[in-house]
């Protein structure tokens, strides 16, 4: 758990609106692993293994707001994410690049996460998101521009 819970605490406080209800969702996750380990078949397949399971969580728990509070979120939930070559290296200004994350819709910050920041591959992060891959691609490039564009509004204003 000490390994993994800081790089998946800030994946979940990504999707998460605030860091209590980051860290609630991560402790959820790792009762899932806990029960969910003696299934593990493949020891190398468990970094998206558990990242699936925190996305699957983070979105029953974001269903279950939804529904506490009666009202519908601005950003779609994680279930509702259908199908909508920079690096980070290009983005210099971290605290920046974190405050544009923070600016973008759930799906972006998602998929900008899991790659750039949690180093998984296209075809890794197809499986967690359960999507094609050529889906994958197109929201990743999508989300590049649209972070871009964020930088370069908010780093002008900075």
């Amino acid at each position: 758990m000490a390994l993994w819970e800081r790089r998946l605490f800030y994946y979940l406080r990504r999707l998460a609106d605030d860091e209590q209800e980051a860290w609630d969702i991560l402790q959820q996750t790792w009762l899932k692993v806990i029960k969910g380990i003696p299934s593990i078949r493949e020891p190398k397949l468990f970094k998206a293994w558990l990242y699936s399971i925190a996305r699957r969580t983070a979105a029953d728990r974001i269903r279950e707001l939804i529904t506490e509070n009666n009202h519908r979120r601005e950003e779609p939930g994680l279930e509702e994410l259908a199908d909508q070559n920079n690096g980070p290296e290009d983005f210099e200004n971290a605290s920046l690049v974190h405050y544009g994350l923070g600016k973008l819709p759930l799906e972006q910050r998602e998929i900008l996460t899991l790659f750039f920041l949690e180093e998984f591959s296209l075809s890794e992060i197809a499986g967690i998101l359960r999507l094609p891959e050529g889906t994958v691609k197109s929201r990743l490039h999508r989300a590049r521009a649209a972070l871009r564009t964020v930088l370069e509004r908010e780093g002008g204003a900075r």
